[in-house]
């Protein structure tokens, strides 16, 4: 299996910035970095099920605590 290089995280953002959303209309859950600045989801990606939140993780080369 080929090992995959993880992405370098965002600048200005660190493993503490990572938050799941829920749409309070849908359902509907993202991942991604918080902004607490602008009070926003950046580099947001549709969480389906668990294994989607760890991919996000394994993506950037964060080991999920």
């Amino acid at each position: 299996m080929k090992k995959i290089k993880p992405l370098d995280m965002p600048e200005g953002f660190s493993a503490e910035d990572i938050r799941i959303e829920s749409s309070i209309c849908t359902g509907e859950k993202t991942i991604g970095f918080y902004n607490a600045s602008d009070k926003k989801l950046h580099f947001a990606e549709l969480v389906r099920n668990n294994a989607d939140i760890e991919e996000f993780y394994i993506k950037y080369g964060i080991e999920r605590k």
